[in-house]
């Protein structure tokens, strides 16, 4: 079940969620561990470590397109979830390096090719950041450079 790399075209250093830990067609819980070692620690901040917030929101947009792969049965074979929306997002809480995220996401609705979905992320059971999202699913055709 820890093939997040078959559902989703994200690689390193842009892959942010480790294992997929459960998963329906409606709700979807992943982790990841933060090492002192990660890329954005170098200037973000040097000697006060910070995982910044857009990457937390990143974790979970990527926990939710694996959602979307597993619904649609997809993976990542002709379309690219792309976020459209992002809403209400709230910051509570820092993540610091050794910290693991564990994160949760739900379908809320489905219109046409638009995912709406709910996701938080939490480090020991404490509640990190909230947000409300929608992704589309676009052809991989469509997205290629010319």
């Amino acid at each position: 079940m820890n093939k997040v790399k078959d559902y989703i075209p994200h690689r390193e250093p842009f892959l942010f969620v480790d294992d997929i830990i459960e998963v329906s067609n409606s709700n979807i819980k992943t982790k990841k561990y933060i090492s002192s070692e990660e890329y954005y620690f170098k200037g973000h901040y040097p000697n006060y470590p910070l995982m910044p917030g857009v990457l937390i929101c990143e974790s979970i947009l990527q926990s939710g397109a694996v959602l979307i792969a597993h619904i649609t049965e997809e993976n990542i074979k002709d379309d690219v979830p792309v976020v459209t929306r992002m809403n209400n997002i709230k910051f509570k809480k820092m993540v610091l390096p050794g910290n693991t995220i564990e994160m949760s996401v739900e379908l809320i609705d489905k219109k046409s090719n638009v995912y709406y979905l709910k996701g938080v992320a939490k480090v020991d059971q404490k509640l990190v950041l909230s947000l409300d999202f929608a992704c589309g699913l676009v052809k991989k055709e469509a997205m290629e450079l010319k």
